[in-house]
């Protein structure tokens, strides 16, 4: 467990595991408790997991004033814990408000992030795009109004919040809450983020997010189309993958681990290899380059470009890589450059 103050604000958080480094950003209404299914099978797979509880939440500290919840003070949060364990660059997974957060740290601090997973919410510029998306979200301008949205989502033992969230942990979700006194913190990157003015302006506007990225949706979010997130590869400028999940709901990260931990480990295997201003010769004995079938499922699959270069049996070669290459966890030891 560690540490770190940014500005005077406390930001804790857990690491698990040694090797490359993978932060987990959670979103309304949990903590760093949300991702207990994901950090041991990461952790497994030879990287090292952090877990912050986010800003307002857990045994983070909790700013009372709202403007103190803006993505560019909660991404400056991540960026300092990844500061204190000397990580210059991480993977970056976000769930709900940690998604839209994992998306500012990409556009804005490109250079900090690798690899970008962003499960349930698409890209901001894309998000309320749609109506019934907008419809999905009238709770956001509940949440506009102090005092009444915790009344509504408090009164009679959290009737509303229950019905309204079908949170699968709520009974643990909720006794957080009450314990760390997350509630008004928590709706304060709400009010925070998308005041209502926000809704009848311009779509906020971003840099294209230049890491690998990969979209997840489940069927079953009643909160979320499946557009905002599809929609997002227009804001993405390296390679963009999109996974389906039917029947999870909003936490599919409870309701279905193994499938989440499946994908994320599949994505997060194809390591970037960064070439700088030189040359990195990378030999690969039995492997040369050609077209396969196989080659056109990973373009297909990645969304990549024809350009993209697959290197498999049978020979020997000795590849200079001076652009971007990811290995693949697809057929053995491949890679592809872009």
């Amino acid at each position: 467990m560690g540490r770190v103050d940014v500005d005077g604000v406390g930001i804790e958080y857990d690491v698990t595991g040694d090797g490359p480094p993978v932060v987990l950003l959670h979103g309304f209404p949990d903590s760093g408790r949300l991702w207990r299914h994901q950090v041991p099978a990461l952790a497994e797979a030879g990287f090292q997991v952090i877990t912050p509880d986010l800003r307002g939440y857990g045994r983070s500290d909790k700013p009372e004033a709202i403007e103190a919840y803006s993505l560019l003070h909660l991404a400056g949060d991540v960026m300092a814990i990844m500061a204190e364990l000397q990580a210059a660059r991480a993977h970056v997974i976000g769930h709900d408000w940690g998604a839209a957060l994992a998306w500012a740290l990409a556009s804005f601090a490109p250079d900090t992030v690798d690899h970008l997973v962003t499960l349930s919410v698409g890209h901001p510029a894309t998000f309320r795009r749609t109506a019934r998306q907008r419809e999905k979200s009238w709770y956001m301008l509940l949440f506009q109004f102090p005092g009444i949205a915790e009344r509504w989502l408090t009164e009679d033992d959290w009737s509303n919040f229950r019905t309204w969230a079908g949170h699968p942990d709520a009974d643990q979700v909720i006794a957080e809450l009450e314990a760390t006194g997350s509630l008004t913190p928590g709706l304060n990157w709400y009010r925070a983020n998308v005041p209502p003015e926000s809704w009848v302006g311009p779509p906020p506007q971003l840099p294209p997010v230049q890491a690998p990225t990969m979209g997840v949706w489940s069927t079953g979010d009643p909160a979320l189309t499946e557009i905002q997130m599809t929609d997002s590869a227009e804001n993405v400028a390296g390679p963009w993958r999109y996974e389906r999940l039917d029947g999870p709901g909003h936490w599919m990260q409870l309701d279905a681990p193994d499938q989440v931990n499946a994908l994320l480990l599949d994505f997060l295997r194809l390591w970037t290899l960064k070439a700088g201003n030189r040359a990195i010769t990378v030999s690969m004995p039995g492997y040369i380059p050609g077209p396969t079938p196989e080659e056109a499922q990973l373009r297909s699959r990645f969304l990549m470009p024809k350009s993209l270069w697959l290197y498999r049996h049978p020979a020997q070669s000795t590849l200079p890589l001076t652009r971007n290459c990811l290995l693949t966890s697809v057929g053995d030891t491949g890679y592809y450059c872009y």
